[in-house]
């Protein structure tokens, strides 16, 4: 463990908190009107940790074959945490949707465990970091979305449906990052496999 770890770590203790407030707001006693804001600064702080560890760990050379693991489930976890929590209520995402981003990264977290096992360690990817700055892009467009829906500034509808749109767009993007890691690490991975 070291200093970026404990960022990496930050993010995923921070998850839960996104289907807590955005689906206990009643029982919790907060405004609708203040959700959108509240989820805003907690997704500010997890991609600024996510920002913060990969910069420690190359300045401090801390990069480790942990943090090569940790750095991209701690990603997978905070972004389908947060879609998960979008296909209820009233954003009404569409489940399928959200399960390819879920399959993706089981899939490429199962094969990475598999290597570690045998000693080898799968980088993250180019389109595997385009992949989550596309997601958290897309969460921050549906937060956005939200406070001007619950100012009234636009309708459910509308909301719904950018949303769809950019969450459909970035699931696409998704398969495509999951063809380009299976058929980079192809070698490596029928080696683990004990194909090779």
């Amino acid at each position: 463990m070291n200093s970026a770890h404990y960022f990496t770590l930050l993010r995923i203790l921070i998850s839960p908190i996104f289907p807590i407030l955005y689906l206990g707001y009643g029982w919790l006693g907060i405004p609708l009107v203040w959700v959108p804001y509240l989820m805003l600064v907690f997704l500010v702080i997890c991609e600024f940790s996510d920002i913060l560890d990969g910069f420690l760990a190359r300045r401090s050379n801390q990069v480790t074959d942990l943090g090569k693991v940790l750095d991209p489930m701690a990603d997978s976890i905070t972004h389908i945490s947060f879609f998960l929590t979008f296909t209820q209520g009233f954003v009404k995402l569409p489940l399928l949707l959200v399960l390819v981003f879920l399959y993706r990264d089981f899939f490429i977290s199962t094969l990475r465990t598999l290597c570690a096992l045998r000693g080898l360690a799968l980088g993250a990817r180019l389109s595997g970091k385009l992949k989550a700055i596309m997601q958290a892009c897309v969460a921050f467009l549906i937060i956005f979305l939200m406070i001007f829906y619950t100012q009234g500034l636009i309708s459910l509808e509308m909301l719904q449906q950018i949303s769809l749109l950019s969450v459909a767009i970035s699931a696409l993007y998704t398969i495509f990052s999951a063809c380009d890691y299976f058929y980079a690490n192809r070698l490596f991975i029928k080696k683990a496999l004990g194909k090779a």
